[in-house]
């Protein structure tokens, strides 16, 4: 099935206050620290991208904003006001959603279903109502071609659909049921890279709706295509919180890879036959950063 992407130009958002921000939050589960001293701010209209590997802390702080658990230290605001979920539901209600690798969606269904799927159209008088089947194809047609996706069969299972379809498909879902901010969790992950490139282009769109997103990956490369501020998550602390200016894409890419140890540690290597430390970075220019993002 071909899907074409139609862009249409958008006025510019102004900055505002953030919507989402976190200030020295974190999570303990009993004795263990998922999550510590991390300080974040979702603008609307900008990209944040948050990096990190794997156990970097990466899935606490998705759940914690999106009000699967909630935060044991530090402040947790939207709009300003100091907010404690205990619901996926009520942030929600705040306009935070999340879209998950997974994506939730019923494979054999058509993709206007999935659309709605949780959230149907009805219609006629109770206790005859029924599903406006016709209202909610218009409508899902109508907003996925205004986020750029037009697909040729709207009645085709979902399932049958490309990855980066599938994830596009579940972005317009969330921006037509009022998302303010989109949490995207590692979209990118399982696709090839046309695919990717698919998603991004979406992520993109999505800003420039005024959203603030926040983009959870572990690839450097695509969080520099879209990303407006970079925040990397190392063992539950904040290690980089840059803006875009602030950052190249190699110094982003040595964070993220890990690049201080292996950096302390290159004296050490360069004495392991076989190993080439002549790319590594030297400690100092990697610690040169502060988590506010400032250079000392």
């Amino acid at each position: 099935m071909a899907t074409t992407i139609e862009t249409t130009p958008d006025e510019t958002v102004p900055d505002g206050e953030p919507v989402v921000e976190l200030k020295a939050t974190g999570k303990a589960y009993g004795n263990i620290r998922a999550l510590h001293g991390v300080s974040l701010a979702v603008h609307p209209g900008k990209v944040t991208c948050v990096l990190g590997d794997n156990g970097a802390g990466k899935s606490t702080l998705i759940k914690i904003i999106s009000g699967l658990h909630q935060h044991t230290e530090g402040e947790f605001l939207v709009d300003n006001a100091p907010v404690r979920f205990t619901t996926p539901r009520e942030a929600l209600d705040k306009g935070i959603a999340t879209v998950y690798q997974d994506l939730a969606v019923v494979p054999l269904m058509p993709v206007w279903r999935n659309f709605f799927l949780g959230s149907e159209m009805t219609k006629g008088p109770w206790p005859l109502r029924r599903l406006d089947i016709e209202k909610m194809k218009k409508t899902a047609d109508e907003e996925l071609r205004n986020m750029g996706i037009v697909l040729d069969d709207l009645n085709q299972p979902i399932g049958t659909l490309s990855g980066g379809q599938r994830q596009s498909v579940a972005i317009a879902r969330a921006v037509f049921f009022g998302a303010r901010v989109l949490i995207l969790d590692e979209p990118t992950a399982a696709l090839g890279v046309k695919q990717s490139g698919v998603v991004l282009k979406y992520i993109a769109a999505a800003r420039d709706r005024g959203l603030g997103v926040i983009f959870i990956t572990h690839n450097p490369h695509h969080a520099y295509m879209v990303g407006d501020h970079f925040s990397v998550l190392r063992l539950g602390t904040m290690e980089l919180s840059a803006a875009r200016d602030q950052v190249s894409l190699e110094e982003l890419t040595n964070h993220m890879a890990g690049g201080t140890e292996l950096a302390a540690l290159k004296h050490e290597l360069a004495q392991v036959r076989g190993v080439d430390v002549e790319e590594l970075p030297e400690e100092e220019d990697l610690t040169a950063t502060t988590p506010e993002g400032t250079h000392s």
